[in-house]
């Protein structure tokens, strides 16, 4: 299933520190490649410190060769929450031992119970494996290498790819309905279906392309390529269509639609009641209408303010805004002759598209 986990999410900041191209994750690769192995526990609170046990002071701030010379030591190098500056070095952490835990390694148990007893953040290095597992309360995280999350970022990459390209074709045929007053809520529904996915995909790039840190910077800006317009778009469309067009309304729309399981997401009838439609099979052969929002976010350089007015001034009726004249334009607040002219030759051309569209479906096939 797609998506980041709650926990995941709450690692973020933690897999920031770790990333490639920080110091921190230096000292580790220095670590890594010695095979020595090591414990790094990022928390120095009292509750770490009841379970540690001699070892030596550092108070120093961290460097990746400090690291790397501590971490020849058999104990856990203690490290502050940001992992700036090492506490005490070559420690002997003795968690409660009647904790369960999975992991069969005296490091790792160590590491998973520590990280269960004082909810700190815990870093166990693999003296044979050369990996990295991450512990936090009950929950652990393996850090792949980044030669394979290289792989799994082109992978998401190129599916997101895929699915950018079949949300706009639907936005496009969705555009067309619109102007030909045909639109249904299924419509709606199967657009929403498929630009959450894009979202989705998106998010768990983005953990790929955080965990990959400098190595992933042009990964990056593909994506981003990809989706800016997508996700405004996609905002713009739940603003077309939810109960409430108000900025609050919107936000836990989609709230509500990223805290859907696969399943509920592709369940028409769950989505159509998310979407505030109603419940029955019989809603999803509603027409709809939408307020002008995603129509009006495609003319250029449309402040938002500007569009809100708009939308205020035709009373949220479509009909009304995409048959409006220049003259009819100008008379909405802050929009001026010359955005008049732009908002009504971008509806033409919008409104040209969809006939375009149209025009392709009619077209006998032999």
């Amino acid at each position: 299933m797609l998506g980041i986990t709650r926990w995941r999410k709450e690692m973020w900041s933690t897999l920031k520190m770790v990333a490639p191209g920080t110091l921190l994750r230096e000292g580790i690769e220095n670590v890594l490649r010695a095979k020595t192995g090591g414990l790094i526990v990022l928390c120095d609170d009292p509750e770490v410190r009841k379970i540690a046990e001699g070892g030596f002071t550092i108070n120093e701030e961290m460097n990746p060769a400090r690291l790397y010379e501590l971490a020849k030591m058999d104990g856990a190098i203690i490290l502050d929450e940001k992992g700036k500056n090492i506490w005490k070095a070559n420690v002997q952490l003795h968690p409660t031992v009647d904790t369960p835990v999975q992991e069969t390694g005296i490091r790792h148990r160590i590491a998973a119970r520590t990280a269960i007893q004082t909810d700190a953040i815990v870093i166990a290095i693999s003296q044979r494996r050369s990996m990295l597992t991450l512990y936090k309360g009950g929950e652990r995280f393996v850090i792949a290498d980044p030669a394979g999350l290289m792989a799994k970022a082109n992978q998401a990459l190129r599916t997101l790819e895929r699915y950018c390209a079949e949300q706009q074709e639907d936005f496009t045929n969705l555009s067309d309905l619109e102007f030909e007053d045909t639109a249904l809520v299924n419509d709606v529904v199967k657009v929403v279906q498929r630009s959450e996915m894009v979202k989705r995909i998106a998010e768990e790039l983005d953990f790929y392309l955080l965990q990959m840190g400098d190595e992933g910077a042009l990964v990056e800006i593909q994506k981003e390529e990809m989706t800016a317009n997508a996700m405004a778009e996609y905002h713009d469309l739940l603003a077309d269509y939810a109960l409430k067009d108000d900025k609050r309304s919107v936000t836990g729309l989609e709230k509500k639609i990223a805290e859907l399981d696969d399943s509920d997401l592709f369940d028409n009838i769950t989505l159509a009641r998310t979407l505030g439609f109603g419940s029955g099979n019989e809603v999803l052969d509603m027409a709809v209408m939408p307020r002008g929002y995603r129509m009006l976010g495609k003319v250029p350089r449309l402040p938002q303010p500007i569009i809100t007015n708009i939308v205020e001034h035709f009373q949220s009726d479509f009909r009304s805004l995409r048959g409006a004249t220049v003259e009819s334009l100008d008379e909405v607040e802050g929009v001026g002759r010359v955005r008049s002219n732009m908002i009504f030759r971008s509806f033409a051309r919008q409104k040209n598209l969809a006939g375009t569209v149209l025009n392709r479906r009619c077209e006998p096939r032999f």
